[in-house]
C-alpha cells in the first residue's frame, strides 16, 4: 500500500517548482549563489541610474548610460563564450566575481565620498557590463554539466524564478534601504553579496573542457561559435523565437505614455508601478508552478505554443482600457515568457555540445540584452505614427504571425523532443 506522504506529493510536484535538481550538490551551490546575486545585483541596477539622475537631473544621461554599457556587455559575452569552452568554467566563474565584486568597492567608494563624476560612472559601467557579459555564459553552460539532462527543464526553471524573483524582492529591498543607509550602501551590500556567492562557487567541481584540453580562446574560436549556429536550425529556430516576442511584443518603452494616458482615474506613477511590476510578476508565478514543465518532453512545441500565448496576452495588453485587465493581461504574458524561457534554455543546454555551450550562452546572452532594446525603437517609432495603444496591439499580432511563419518553415523546432525522465 503506498505510504500517505507519498500520494500527498507527487500531485504537489507534478504543479509547483520542481527542486528535484537540487538533490545534486554541485547544482545547488550554483544555485543558491544565484539567488544572493540575483538580489544584490539588482541594488546595483537601481543605484547606479538614481545617481545619474541625482547628478544631472537629466533621464538623457541615464539612457546614455544604458547604451555605454551594451557595447561591452555585446563584446565580452561573444568573447566571454569562447572562453568558457576553452577554459575551466569553475576559474572563470571564481575570475569574474571576483572581479565584479571589486568593481563594486570602487562603485561605493565613488558615491560614499562624492566624486561627482559622471564620466568615471560611465566607464564603472562599462566594465561592469563586460564583466557580467563575460560571466554568464560560464555560469549557464555549466548547468548542464552539474546535472543529468532530464533534469535540465526544472534546473532551468529554479535559475529563471530566482531571476525573476530577483527583479521584483531587489528593486523593492533597494528602495526601502535608500532612505534607511543611503544610496552608497547599495554598492555595498552588492558587493557583500559576491563575496558570499564567491563560496559557493569555489565549492564547485572542475568544470574544465571534456577533453581535457584548456588553452587561450582565439577570435576563430568566436567565428567558428558562428559558425556553429549557423548549421544549428534548432538553435537558430529557438534564438528567432525569443527576438520575435522580444522585439514585436516587449512594449516597455511605451509603459510612461499608457500609464500618463490610458488608464483614466490611475494615479501616473501607481499606474505606471503597476505596469513595470506585472510581467515579473506573472513570470515569477510561472516558475513557481513550474513543476508541470518536467514531465513535458515537446520542447520545441512549448517554445511556439509560449511565444505565441506571450503575443497574445500583449495584444489584449494594448485593448485594455482598465489598469487592471491591463496588469492581467501583463502578468500572462510573464507566465508565457517563463515558459519560452525554460524550454529554450534547455533546448540550447540539452542540443548544443559542451564545447560549443559557451559561446551559444554567449550569443543569447546578446539576444536577450538586445532585443528589448531594439524594442524599445520598434514601439517608439511606431506608437509615434498610430498611437500607444495600436502599437502595442499590432505588434503582439505581429508576434502571433510570425511564431507561426517560424514553425511552419523550420519545423524542426515544432519536432524536437527533450530527454525523458527517469
Amino acid at each position: 500500500m503506498t505510504p500517505p506522504h507519498t500520494s500527498s506529493t507527487k500531485p504537489r510536484r507534478r504543479i509547483l517548482l520542481d527542486t528535484r535538481p537540487l538533490r545534486h550538490v554541485a547544482f545547488r551551490r550554483l544555485w543558491l549563489s544565484t539567488i544572493v546575486t540575483a538580489i544584490g545585483g539588482q541594488f546595483t541596477a537601481v543605484a547606479v541610474p538614481k545617481q545619474i539622475y541625482d547628478m544631472t537631473g537629466s533621464s538623457a544621461w541615464v539612457g546614455i548610460a544604458s547604451v555605454t554599457g551594451l557595447v561591452p556587455l555585446i563584446v565580452f559575452a561573444l568573447w566571454g563564450g569562447a572562453i568558457a569552452d576553452t577554459v575551466d568554467r569553475r576559474k572563470m566563474l571564481l575570475f569574474t566575481n571576483s572581479g565584479i565584486a571589486l568593481l563594486l568597492i570602487v562603485f561605493w567608494l565613488q558615491a560614499a565620498f562624492d566624486f561627482g563624476s559622471i564620466p568615471l560612472l560611465l566607464v564603472l559601467v562599462a566594465v561592469q557590463q563586460a564583466l557580467f557579459g563575460m560571466n554568464m555564459p560560464a555560469r549557464t553552460a555549466s548547468v548542464a554539466r552539474l546535472v543529468p539532462a532530464a533534469d535540465l527543464p526544472a534546473a532551468v526553471a529554479l535559475n529563471s524564478t530566482v531571476m525573476q524573483g530577483g527583479q521584483i524582492g531587489g528593486p523593492l529591498l533597494a528602495g526601502a534601504l535608500i532612505p534607511l543607509a543611503g544610496l552608497p550602501m547599495l554598492y555595498l551590500v552588492d558587493a557583500l553579496a559576491l563575496c558570499a556567492a564567491l563560496w559557493a562557487v569555489w565549492a564547485l567541481p572542475s568544470l574544465a573542457p571534456l577533453n581535457g584540453e584548456t588553452r587561450r580562446a582565439r577570435l576563430r574560436d568566436v567565428l567558428d561559435g558562428f559558425r556553429y549556429l549557423a548549421m544549428n536550425r534548432l538553435l537558430l529556430a529557438s534564438f528567432a523565437a525569443d527576438i520575435i516576442a522580444m522585439v514585436f511584443g516587449m512594449p516597455r518603452a511605451l509603459f510612461p505614455e499608457l500609464a500618463a494616458t490610458g488608464y483614466p482615474g490611475v494615479g501616473n506613477d501607481f499606474a505606471l508601478g503597476l505596469l513595470f511590476a506585472a510581467v515579473p510578476i506573472g513570470a515569477l508565478v510561472g516558475g513557481l508552478l513550474s513543476g508541470l514543465f518536467s514531465g513535458i518532453r515537446r520542447h520545441g512545441l512549448m517554445v511556439v505554443l509560449a511565444v505565441g500565448a506571450w503575443g497574445a496576452a500583449i495584444a489584449g495588453f494594448g485593448l485594455s482600457r482598465s489598469i487592471w485587465f491591463a496588469v492581467f493581461f501583463l502578468a500572462l504574458a510573464g507566465v508565457a515568457d517563463m515558459v519560452s524561457m525554460v524550454f529554450r534554455g534547455t533546448i540550447l543546454q540539452a542540443s548544443a555540445t559542451d564545447e560549443m555551450r559557451g559561446r551559444m550562452q554567449g550569443v543569447h546572452t546578446v539576444v536577450v540584452a538586445g532585443g528589448p532594446r531594439l524594442a524599445d525603437l520598434f514601439h517608439g517609432v511606431a506608437a509615434a505614427g498610430t498611437g500607444a495603444a495600436v502599437a502595442v496591439t499590432g505588434g503582439g499580432v505581429l508576434v502571433m504571425i510570425f511564431v507561426a511563419v517560424l514553425a511552419f518553415t523550420v519545423p524542426v523546432l515544432v519536432k524536437y523532443h527533450g530527454a525523458p525522465r527517469g
